[in-house]
């Protein structure tokens, strides 16, 4: 499946569609960016049941202020509506693949019940 674009008003309806959503927020000036997505596209590809977005942070800069993104690129990744991974700074093939695949094997009821032990 190909990136999607999402913009502050699409960004909820994206996390709803689908149950792991990786966004990359990006910028066309920014050269880490323009190099992040080929590897980012390519896993887009083989991964069908990830939806990958994009958020160009030029266009969309109240979206990325509300996300806190003050470096890019930005990789989040959400599971069950909940974010699970930000980091900014391109990955190179293998180490976004480490990470999707960490995001598919995450157990969301421990992480809550570990979220919920934090918080107490």
């Amino acid at each position: 499946m190909a990136t999607i674009d999402i913009t502050q008003h699409t960004f909820a309806q994206a996390l709803e569609s689908s149950e792991i959503v990786f966004v990359d927020f990006w910028a066309a000036w920014c050269g880490p960016c323009r190099m992040f997505a080929p590897t980012y596209g390519a896993a887009a590809e083989r991964h069908p049941d990830i939806t990958f977005a994009k958020v160009d942070t030029e266009a969309e800069q109240a979206l990325a202020a509300a996300a806190n993104i003050t470096s890019i690129p930005t990789l989040m990744a959400f599971k069950d509506k909940t974010l699970v991974f930000s980091q900014p700074g391109a990955l190179n093939a293998t180490g976004l693949e480490e990470v999707i695949q960490a995001v598919k094997n995450l157990d969301m009821d421990k992480a809550r019940a570990e979220a919920g032990r934090q918080h107490a």
